[in-house]
């Protein structure tokens, strides 16, 4: 990824609002970016999304469900590039709201794409789905970008559909036009500032910071862990060779190296010798809807085709996320804090003016 690439660029991040979605909107405007987003309400209480500024709000608070407005909104913004994220994005809420999931994952995308149809100035497509796209037998192998789509729970399969449909969309209309578009998948990202619900890092620090019993559901489960700003990375390098090539380029895992993957138990033990955790109940892997028990991606096609380079080994990954949780409790501010890890990760020199939040 070059830095200077962005500059000026026109850029619109549907699920801006949200955890990625907040990051990354922060790094590209950083970068001198032309960020718009589209996107419901920020989803938590606390909201990263509010703690930068709530930065790019108004016209951006959007449902991707709403296919007239997410038309009006692409053709109003112009954007030249896109990244997709808005997403039902948890898996539980996907047993537990399966329509809704479909619809968001699903037809959203189909909103999104055929609005950019429409578009004169789009070039580069960045579609973000998941690592559980993948048909997943448990065989103890890293997945690849050629291994079969499946999804055994409403989110992984709406997922899977909207790989199809990203396809569909750059087959049918896309490539003729050498407009760039390409799916990515990655998973189990952890950062500060998250405060989803059913995940490993906020939960364990909503336990922690109140005194409850952490429940952890599935201490053995295995799983691709990496810094949020990893994928990030990934998803912007992919954008820039969409923009410079988009001939051939599909599909592409974005993941930590294969003896980075760790259990859960592992990474919360990591977690608590950097917070100062609490009682945890572990549990045995059974309660609960079926989940996958081992989750790794092979990104060698991206190392090789966009030059994709995990930085953060988990170590230091846990070490951050964990230390961010602790400065913001302590009153430090999240637009400080997620600086400190966008400039340090990609090697940006800090601004002579500081960056204020827009709208």
């Amino acid at each position: 990824m070059r830095n200077e690439f962005w500059r000026g660029k026109r850029v619109l991040v549907t699920g801006h609002t949200g955890f990625k979605g907040s990051w990354l909107t922060l790094w590209l405007r950083e970068l001198g970016a032309d960020v718009a987003g589209l996107s419901l309400a920020p989803p938590t209480e606390p909201s990263l999304h509010l703690l930068l500024g709530g930065a790019i709000d108004g016209p951006g608070i959007i449902d991707i469900r709403d296919r007239d407005a997410v038309t009006h909104h692409v053709l109003k913004t112009k954007p030249q590039i896109v990244f997709h994220l808005a997403a039902q994005a948890l898996v539980r809420a996907g047993y537990r709201n399966p329509a809704e999931t479909y619809h968001v994952n699903v037809l959203g995308t189909v909103n999104l794409l055929d609005a950019l149809r429409l578009s004169e100035d789009v070039r580069s497509i960045v579609v973000v789905t998941t690592d559980k796209v993948y048909h997943n037998a448990e065989t103890g192998l890293a997945f690849m970008e050629s291994d079969p789509l499946g999804g055994h729970d409403p989110y992984s399969a709406s997922k899977a559909a909207a790989e199809i449909v990203a396809a569909s969309y750059r087959a049918s209309f896309f490539s003729s036009r050498r407009v760039g578009l390409a799916t990515a998948r990655a998973g189990n990202v952890i950062g500060g500032g998250d405060w989803a619900e059913d995940r490993l890092i906020p939960d364990a620090v909503r336990a922690w910071q109140s005194g409850e019993t952490l429940q952890v559901r599935r201490p053995r489960a295995v799983r691709p862990w990496q810094h949020v700003l990893e994928p990030l990375g990934g998803y912007m390098g992919l954008a820039e060779r969409l923009w410079q090539a988009p001939d051939g380029v599909e599909s592409y895992n974005f993941g930590p190296d294969h003896g980075e993957a760790a259990s859960v138990g592992a990474v919360l033990k990591m977690a608590e010798r950097h917070f100062g955790g609490g009682a945890t109940m572990l549990g045995d892997g059974t309660d609960g809807p079926h989940e996958a028990g081992y989750l790794v991606l092979d990104s060698a096609k991206a190392r090789a085709e966009l030059g994709y380079q995990p930085r953060w080994r988990l170590a230091e990954t846990v070490k951050r996320t964990m230390e961010w949780y602790r400065a913001q409790g302590d009153g430090r501010a999240a637009l400080e804090l997620c600086l400190a890890d966008i400039r340090d990760f990609a090697g940006l020199a800090v601004r002579d003016e500081p960056l204020r939040a827009a709208g």
